[in-house]
């Protein structure tokens, strides 16, 4: 096959059809591509794809920047690896021929005494007792209790949600993997109050299936939650300074580092349970979880007292 003969659009979406085909989402990557494939449409009717081709794609965006180019191109790559097999024309960029194309943000590690001002400040939004507070109260400290993605607790239905066994059955999220999510009891708790709450006769509304509703029955959507996130971090005064901001994401990062502190307190085998904590959030291998681990204060506290002890034990064997 030659792209002379397809255009890139139709070439691009047969081989989105095959990577999906064999489990890989690509929801993301697969809608950038064909923007890439218009674009190469428009500029190399017929093909091939080149380097240059792409190189200019990359950096044909409204935002310049190298990490953005980089990421841009990343997505090209293993397509125009697929692609040389059907026509040896192609050229691959190298990798990293724009540098990395990722970086990690530093994340901001929530205090105990900043969740419970997260917890109360979203209790504060209006209406008061309706249900757009309380779902940003539920939600929230469901994402502190089991470091879930935003993402994975709006996808939650009522069916998937069971309070007597206290459990969370999270359906085909990302890497197209489901697990069951253990709940803490008092996280159990929270849910049932919230979804008794839910449950309140509301004439007039049907509610939606999904278990994190505002008034009306209506679905929680994350542009609602991220929103109302922004509102309350500026009435808790966390958009000021030059520091970096809290984000809705950075619980998922708090969840994993306290997890490790309490294991560390525990003095349990950490290396052993960091598999458990990968399977627990969801992730495909241990490296993506090791992403989300930072050193904090209490860590750094624990960790130098735990070398002191061992330390000192060996000058004991020493002498």
């Amino acid at each position: 096959m030659s792209t002379s003969k397809s255009s890139f659009v139709d070439v691009v979406t047969r081989y989105l059809a095959q990577r999906r085909a064999l489990g890989f989402d690509l929801r993301i990557a697969g809608k950038r591509l064909l923007v890439f494939a218009r674009f190469a449409d428009q500029h190399a009717q017929g093909g091939p794809l080149t380097i240059a081709l792409a190189l200019a794609w990359a950096h044909a965006t409204s935002r310049p920047s190298q990490l953005t180019s980089a990421r841009r191109l990343e997505i090209v790559r293993p397509f125009a690896q697929w692609l040389r097999q059907l026509d040896p024309r192609t050229e691959v960029p190298p990798a990293r021929l724009l540098g990395r194309a990722h970086r990690r943000l530093v994340p901001h590690i929530y205090t105990h005494d900043e969740l419970r001002a997260l917890l109360a400040e979203a209790d504060r939004l209006t209406p008061p007792g309706g249900l757009r507070p309380a779902s940003l109260v539920a939600l929230l400290g469901l994402l502190a209790s089991t470091g879930m993605r935003v993402s994975e607790a709006l996808a939650l239905r009522r069916s998937d949600v069971d309070l007597e066994a206290g459990l969370l059955h999270v359906r085909q999220t990302k890497f197209r993997k489901s697990r069951l999510v253990p709940l803490h009891p008092t996280t159990v708790t929270a849910l049932r109050s919230y979804a008794a709450l839910c449950d309140r006769p509301a004439p007039g509304h049907a509610r939606d299936d999904a278990f994190f509703v505002v008034d009306g029955g209506i679905r929680l959507s994350y542009s609602k939650v991220r929103t109302a996130f922004r509102r309350i971090r500026i009435r808790l005064g966390w958009e000021e300074g030059s520091g970096r901001r809290p984000r809705i994401h950075d619980l998922r990062h708090t969840f994993a580092c306290q997890r490790l502190l309490l294991w560390q307190e525990q003095r349990a085998d950490v290396s052993r349970c960091l598999l458990d904590l990968c399977t627990y959030l969801g992730h495909a291998k241990v490296s993506d979880t090791y992403w989300y681990l930072s050193a904090f204060p209490e860590l750094l506290e624990l960790s130098a007292k735990r070398f002191e002890e061992f330390a000192s034990a060996r000058g004991e064997v020493r002498s």
